[in-house]
């Protein structure tokens, strides 16, 4: 799709993206609540869920990178009690804010095609399994696929190693019949029939066209990126390509996105018409690698110029940087990537590592860094902050964190 139109200069286009995903606002000086913990996610549109708790489970990050120290259970009620945001599948695993349910139900109506591996298979061979699940739920309540007396499949270290059970409770949530009610402690999901979790105004909304519904999904992703190029707006929500240029060009004609030009991009962008455009940036923030403003890796390069990777799943010999690497934001740029752990039974927040970006002043990101390290220790309920000596900022940041607190 050709493009044309205004031309932003690259730091522009940077602000403009920082600015869109909450970065050129201050943090609250007061307490944060589920006032500003909602505003975040309709911001954002979708916040990512992941497994991996070597740090933090990853959807409570975001929040804590964008409006500094929270209760964390806040989060936990905007979907276990509160029902403002509910799980799907959007860009991977994910919460999202209610309203958009309804522009999701194409896609599961879809399941049989959308969905993937056992998934599909156990409804394929065993429909009468599927449909007695959801009966045995409906007559029954809330069910949790470990108490199922389901044997596991033996492929030990699989990343779906999923019993039957658990495979057709995740077909029947994929194609929207269940829903999470919640999550339990060891991060379980709870299922339940989606007419009995979500609000009853979000069940009773009309079903949208799917060309309807493909246009907010790039409305919401559009909003929350600023200015993106196609492949940005699609991969928000994982969209097919052919749906979501047709959204795009809709949108276009109706002059809700703007064509523009960005400097050193090589691609055709889009400008959301209102996207603010902020003279500077002055955020400090610990990026999760599911952190919406890093996870489409080519973005992050066109935005900062910052290769990054995610080396959970490189073999230790060879990783560059570390098992869990978050991004370090200072002011509008990525300044330095840092692996951490919470080492929860030592109270201590282990930096495994610490490395630089080339160019930036090195004493001034250690003491940034060290400072956003103390506030996150103490928001994960940590002690204290100690650096094991690996990368070339290691040094600066250890002695920066000998300082005392102002």
């Amino acid at each position: 799709m050709e493009t044309s139109g205004e031309r932003l200069p690259a730091a522009l286009a940077r602000r403009i993206a920082l600015a869109a995903q909450g970065f050129a606002d201050p943090r609250p000086a007061g307490p944060v609540g589920t006032r500003q913990l909602r505003r975040t996610v309709e911001r954002l549109g979708v916040v990512q869920i992941d497994s991996v708790n070597v740090l933090s489970r990853s959807h409570y990050l975001p929040y804590f990178s964008r409006l500094g120290p929270y209760p964390r259970a806040a989060v936990d009620q905007l979907a276990d009690r509160r029902h403002d945001v509910f799980e799907y599948w959007a860009h991977e695993a994910s919460f999202l804010p209610v309203r958009l349910q309804p522009s999701l139900r194409w896609r599961m109506a879809d399941a049989d095609q959308q969905a993937w591996g056992s998934m599909t298979r156990v409804q394929r061979e065993r429909p009468e399994y599927v449909a007695a699940l959801l009966d045995r739920i409906r007559e029954n309540g809330p069910l949790k696929a470990s108490q199922l007396a389901e044997a596991r499949p033996d492929r030990p270290g699989t990343m779906w190693n999923w019993h039957a059970g658990k495979a057709a409770l995740e077909y029947l949530f994929f194609t929207g019949a269940l829903t999470a009610r919640a999550r339990t402690a060891g991060f379980e999901r709870v299922y339940d029939l989606t007419e009995r979790v979500l609000p009853a105004a979000v069940v009773q909304t009309p079903t949208p066209a799917r060309d309807e519904a493909v246009r907010e999904l790039v409305r919401t992703a559009a909003r929350a990126l600023g200015v993106a190029t196609e492949t940005d707006l699609r991969d928000y929500f994982r969209l097919p390509p052919v749906l979501a240029r047709t959204a795009i060009a809709e949108l276009a004609d109706a002059g809700e996105l703007l064509p523009v030009q960005v400097t050193g991009w090589g691609k055709p962008a889009w400008l959301v018409p209102d996207a603010r455009r902020p003279r500077w940036v002055r955020a400090r923030a610990l990026l999760s690698p599911f952190d919406s403003l890093v996870w489409e890796r080519p973005r992050v390069e066109r935005l900062f110029g910052f290769r990054y990777r995610l080396e959970i799943y490189t073999p230790a010999e060879k990783r560059v940087h570390g098992y869990y690497v978050l991004p370090f934001l200072l002011g509008d740029a990525l300044v330095a990537r840092v692996d951490l752990k919470a080492d929860r039974q030592a109270g201590v927040l282990r930096v495994q590592a610490a490395h630089a970006e080339a160019g930036v002043d090195v004493a001034e990101v250690a003491r940034e860094l060290a400072a956003e390290l103390r506030l996150m220790a103490a928001w994960l309920e940590l002690d204290t902050v100690a650096v094991a000596g690996s990368g070339d900022l290691a040094p600066a940041l250890s002695a920066a964190l000998v300082v005392p607190a102002t």
